[in-house]
């Protein structure tokens, strides 16, 4: 089951078509995307079991954030080892965790403004919280996953590291900078949730490579981590770590430029893509030049 955010309502995806889940299951459950998460298993039993009649044709320029509106979204910091490494940092003994808010989150597909000279890129699987988890064990944490998707945490490296103590939630937060998509996959259709592909590309070219088996905390992991600290809720998402390839990592450094387009796919839970648009120059505005994450 794939369920994608159309015209501001929960669809079902297969095939190069969509079918309206609130029409097509004639009500009983919610037309907003944001609800399903609460009826994940409900809405997946139905979708296995019903004939959706007919669907229609799609394009990818119609789809929105996939869950548009969580509660809670997490994010977790140098989550692989070479990204570490290129970071010149230790790798950590707990996960790194800092928030994103809601107002940064973007469809698949569209146009991202450029706050900034220093805008990174940082491909990640994302994990859509399907039950509320509280104080979990890490074995059983997938248990509580409704399904994955796609998701970039775009970063102004020059807000990031512009005062005494990096600033990691705001300069990870303006407009766009929180893209997901194009669906949610649920987890128990995809083979190996543990070790995906993962890539990012601007323009054509590989910046990042890896799988997501590479991660020094799993998904179970932080899972339970955070939940020992504070309960999951059912449509929260998390950000799970970029591997290596930033750009603030490369020399020289190359950051996003107006007129770029960035591609972002991971295994089996398709593909985003966006142009970049109206860099400034905010690195000069704020006085001080990127640092390193």
């Amino acid at each position: 089951m794939k369920v994608a955010n159309i015209d501001h309502r929960a669809h079902l995806v297969e095939g190069g078509l969509c079918f309206d889940i609130a029409q097509a299951s004639d009500g009983p459950f919610p037309a907003d995307p944001q609800a399903v998460f609460a009826r994940w298993q409900e809405v997946s039993d139905w979708a296995a079991g019903s004939s959706l009649g007919n669907g229609r044709p799609y394009r990818a320029s119609e789809l929105l954030p996939p869950v548009p509106r969580p509660r809670q979204i997490f994010a977790v910091g140098l989550n692989y080892l070479e990204h570490a490494a290129e970071a010149r940092v230790e790798p950590p003994r707990e996960p790194m965790v800092f928030t994103k808010f809601v107002t940064s989150l973007t469809g698949p597909r569209g146009t991202v403004a450029l706050p900034s000279a220093s805008v990174d890129w940082e491909v990640e699987l994302v994990v859509v919280i399907g039950r509320a988890a509280w104080q979990i064990e890490a074995e059983d944490g997938w248990k509580y996953v409704a399904g994955l998707t796609i998701g970039q945490d775009l970063s102004d490296r020059a807000r990031q590291f512009a005062g005494s103590q990096p600033q990691f939630s705001l300069s990870k937060s303006h407009p766009g900078f929180s893209p997901i998509g194009p669906y949610v996959a649920d987890v128990r259709e995809v083979p190996d949730p543990d070790d995906l592909a993962i890539e990012c590309s601007v323009n054509g070219e590989v910046m990042q490579r890896d799988r997501t088996a590479s991660m020094l905390f799993s998904v179970g992991e932080i899972m339970a981590r955070l939940s020992r600290i504070l309960p999951l809720l059912e449509g929260d998402i998390i950000f799970t770590g970029t591997p290596a390839g930033v750009a603030i990592g490369r020399t020289p450094q190359r950051y996003l430029r107006a007129g770029d387009r960035l591609a972002s796919r991971i295994e089996g839970l398709g593909e985003m893509l966006h142009d970049m648009t109206g860099a400034a120059t905010a690195a000069r505005e704020h006085g001080t030049q990127p640092g390193r994450n």
